[in-house]
This record gives structure tokens, C-alpha cells and sequence, in this order.
């Protein structure tokens, strides 16, 4: 093989883009669980904390933290689930949607930097193989 193993690859160009996004995320008062939270919430609607987790790929107990933390900061809320009030429902509220918006906007700002050596054409083909290979596990 003429090229170092993906999972080093990978690894590498994960721990760089999490160190670009780290100082985006503490501007906005968010950890990097925060921000899953908050994306998974905006990508469907009102999910139990148990589908939450799964989604999110967060520890039950873990996400509880996180939960807490957004709901006091008023980006989410959660209410008892009318179909069984043991459940708790989540939602991402208006000021949780505008956070949300501002670190996106930041973060594909970052990631144009990362690429920006990138010829254009790699740069899609690099960016359609990842979003490919990504939903393998799906």
C-alpha cells in the first residue's frame, strides 16, 4: 500500500477538524456533544431522550447532562410524552435553532478553509465519498 491505513488517515483529519471546530463551539457556550444534540434535533422532530441517544450515539445516562445544560441555556425543552409520560420529549426551541444556525455558518466557513487547497473537483469527489462511506454504517 502506497498510503498510510484510512483509520489513520481519518483519524488524523478528525482530530484537526475538531480542533478547528472546538473554538467555534466554546463562542457559542457548547461542548461537542451539545452540538450533536442540538443537529440531531434539528434534522427530525421531537424524538424521546432513548431515540435521541440512539441517534445521537450518546450514553442514555451521558446525554442527560447535556440535556440539562441545553434546556437551562433555553435551547431545548422537554416535555412528557402524551403517549407515555415516563418519556420525555425533545425539542430544539427558536433560540437552540439560531445557536445552532451561527455554528453551522462558522463551521462550513472552517471546513472551506480546510479544503481550500483542494482542487474544486476533488473537494466534491472528496466530499461525496465521505457523505457515501459514512452512511455505510447506517
Amino acid at each position: 500500500m502506497d498510503r498510510p491505513e484510512l483509520g489513520f488517515l481519518l483519524s488524523r483529519l478528525m482530530r484537526e477538524v475538531m480542533a478547528r471546530e472546538k473554538p467555534i463551539l466554546d463562542a457559542a457556550g457548547l461542548e461537542m456533544w451539545d452540538y450533536a444534540v442540538l443537529s440531531s434535533l434539528a434534522d427530525s422532530d421531537a424524538p424521546t431522550q432513548a431515540q435521541l441517544a440512539a441517534t445521537t450515539g450518546r450514553d442514555k445516562t451521558r446525554l442527560i447532562g447535556n440535556l440539562d445544560r441545553l434546556e437551562t441555556q433555553g435551547m431545548v425543552q422537554r416535555e412528557p410524552d402524551p403517549a407515555d409520560r415516563r418519556n420525555r420529549i425533545v425539542s430544539l426551541t427558536p433560540a437552540g435553532s439560531r445557536v445552532l444556525r451561527s455554528c453551522r455558518d462558522a463551521i462550513a466557513a472552517m471546513e472551506t478553509e480546510l479544503l481550500a487547497d483542494l482542487d474544486p473537483a476533488d473537494r466534491v469527489g472528496f466530499e461525496r465519498a465521505l457523505t457515501a462511506l459514512a452512511d455505510i454504517g447506517r
